[in-house]
């Protein structure tokens, strides 16, 4: 069965057609061409396809398209730019946090929700929030330290414009 839905895709409405059992994984790269959220596990357990639906993180291969009808999603792309990253992708790059990006995207993504419910975590709780992520090539240890370190530049920021 077809269906037509219409969303937001990182602030940009988009209308389309979709069969039933179309992911929203499979709808986000085959018919949108956003490359940056990755295939892995198709299984929910790698975290690699994490986008944002409404604000939280979810597996975009589970996810079915059509029940992002109306509802709002940000993928990688929508999350900043060449000109102007998010301070989470200034910090990933600042610190190293990452080799080979694979799993990047969903860690990005899952980590701009966390700070916005949570601008001021402790490592614990930032190692809890990303548990969901499998890395092969750098651990850990760098990806919380980015965390951390855009927390707290993103609470210099906030407190920089009251």
């Amino acid at each position: 069965m077809i269906h037509n839905i219409t969303l937001k895709v990182n602030g940009r409405e988009v209308t389309a057609s979709v069969e039933s059992q179309t992911t929203l994984l499979k709808f986000l790269k085959g018919h949108l061409q956003l490359t940056g959220t990755k295939e892995g596990c198709e299984q929910g357990e790698c975290g690699a396809c994490t986008v944002l639906l409404d604000g939280k993180p979810v597996n975009a291969c589970l996810t079915l398209a059509v029940k992002t009808k109306g509802r709002e999603v940000t993928t990688i792309e929508g999350l900043g730019d060449e000109k102007n990253l998010h301070p989470l992708q200034r910090a990933f790059i600042d610190t190293a946090a990452l080799q080979c990006g694979y799993c990047g995207p969903g860690v990005l993504l899952t980590a701009k929700a966390f700070l916005d419910e949570n601008p001021s975590p402790t490592e614990r709780e930032v190692r809890e929030a990303i548990s969901g992520h499998l890395c092969r090539c750098t651990g850990y240890q760098k990806m919380v330290e980015a965390i951390l370190k855009a927390s707290q530049e993103m609470n210099k920021e906030k407190h920089q414009t009251t």
